[in-house]
């Protein structure tokens, strides 16, 4: 630690047997898909390099980085059996490390090979369909960086999904929660061009960091410095004034055209369905920068759950939001954002008095990613593990009382990608209060728990051990 690009990881990943090559020749579509979709559906998943594709000669693909939960322990150099609860705690005391600022260097392996004349992203890229009815080539794990064009001192680093359109030409989804939404309205209300660069196969901690809902003024780069333990090394940009990772293999650099829109998707999304077409911004590609030796290009399989996406977006997710309701709510002991980036959240928390969980549902919905995203929320008291599923349905089945313990909230913003809705965009809200009632409310009878003998623990691990034996 740290990983100062996607290189040294899968060095990393190779010694832990956490990566799988595969040296046959494959097809670029549906093998590479299908492979990337079982690998994250098999327990610990390893990360897939497809060293020989057809049609595309000396290029080389790499799936399912963030693709299990033992993956994601070795991005953060942690022993790769960690548990999931054990990762969200870590997380989150490396995050109150921030910030840790960059390390601006002068030379970086992307910077070897630069192309400004008769630029073609097919020619460059190894491309394929992340799922059959996509609408094209889809980069959905490029890293956007891009400036606040009213104040430069606020930079972007965010992952959004973009479709191949042309050669040099590529629509984006910017949806109107995202911080890139906010640089476009500026832009285009100066009538100012938006400067954007792509960076394209990154280091886990990146893409990690690039995924967080962090605040609007927060910087990325000096986030990723504290879940690291060091700076993390950027470079500028070849044109524009941008700070890019070092260590990625491709940079690619544009415009986002201004009041103009095009057609983007379908696309294969988080929520398990494919998003419908949509019009969206485009970027016009200017310029290419790239490592001399043959790339590693990154893609993110996404699809029905759990995929990819979803290991990707469990806790850097639970832990942003934890982290912002912890700041004004200490009671709060964990969240769990894990399923459907967030759409279902379970909260674990203290209670402060009667009625406080409802508090803590309406605080989550004022966070940057819960203005849209959560409409399941269910919070659990501090002895309930929010992670373990079984914990949170016994609270849901002996504490939560439907005529006193539901808050819905109508006609409230949404992700747009939620295929339930009848108006994109708007939807409703359910906080369940499945936590034991505080002064003033009316307690439970008969509510005393039964404790767990004391040599519990003990036996457990005695039995695991025995089980072993018998392998």
């Amino acid at each position: 630690m740290p990983y100062n690009s996607l290189r040294d990881f899968l060095v990393k990943a190779e010694e832990e047997g956490q990566l799988l090559r595969i040296n046959e020749e494959v097809r670029p579509e549906p093998d590479i898909r299908a492979a990337s979709c079982a690998a994250s559906k098999v327990q610990g998943g390893p990360v897939l390099l497809f060293e020989k594709i057809q049609g595309y000669r000396d290029k080389k693909v790499v799936m399912n980085v963030h693709g299990s939960w033992e993956n994601l322990a070795l991005s953060f150099d942690l022993p790769k059996h960690t548990g999931v609860r054990e990762q969200f705690h870590e997380i989150a005391r490396r995050w109150d490390s921030y910030p840790v600022p960059s390390k601006r260097v002068s030379d970086a392996p992307h910077k070897d090979v630069i192309i400004e004349k008769n630029i073609s992203l097919f020619r460059e890229l190894p491309l394929f369909r992340v799922n059959r009815m996509d609408g094209g080539f889809y980069f959905s794990k490029g890293c956007v960086v891009a400036r606040d064009p009213e104040n430069p001192d606020i930079q972007n680093v965010g992952i959004y999904r973009m479709q191949l359109k042309d050669h040099d030409r590529i629509g984006i989804q910017i949806s109107a929660q995202h911080d890139l939404a906010i640089f476009l309205r500026k832009a285009e209300e100066m009538n100012v061009p938006l400067r954007v660069a792509v960076s394209i196969s990154n280091d886990p901690v990146t893409s990690f960091v690039a995924s967080s809902p962090l605040k609007y003024e927060e910087d990325e780069y000096a986030m990723m410095g504290a879940l690291r333990g060091e700076p993390t090394e950027v470079i500028s940009s070849e044109k524009g004034d941008l700070d890019v990772p070092a260590g990625a293999e491709v940079i690619i650099e544009g415009e986002i055209v201004i009041r103009h829109r095009a057609v983007e998707g379908p696309f294969s999304e988080y929520p398990g369905s494919y998003s419908t077409s949509m019009l969206q911004v485009e970027i016009q590609v200017d310029l290419i920068s790239k490592r001399k030796d043959p790339i590693f290009f990154e893609n993110l399989y996404t699809g029905l759950p759990w995929t990819e996406i979803d290991y990707l977006q469990a806790l850097n997710t639970s832990v942003t939001v934890f982290k912002q309701m912890k700041a004004d709510f200490p009671e709060v002991e964990a969240v769990n954002a894990m399923y459907t980036h967030g759409y279902g959240t379970i909260i674990s928390s203290r209670m402060r008095f009667g009625g406080f969980a409802k508090t803590l549902g309406c605080r989550l919905l004022s966070t940057p990613h819960g203005v849209t995203y959560p409409k399941i929320i269910i919070v659990v008291d501090e002895e309930v593990d929010p992670f373990d599923l079984q914990q949170v349905m016994w609270a849901m089945t002996v504490r939560f009382r439907p005529e006193r313990d539901v808050a819905i909230i109508p006609n409230a913003p949404a992700s747009t990608l939620d295929p339930t809705h009848l108006v994109r965009g708007l939807g409703s809200k359910i906080i369940i209060d499945a936590a034991k009632p505080a002064f003033p409310d009316i307690p439970l009878s008969d509510a005393a728990l039964v404790e767990p003998p004391k040599e519990t623990a003990f036996w457990m691990e005695e039995i695991k051990k025995r089980m072993e034996g018998l392998k």
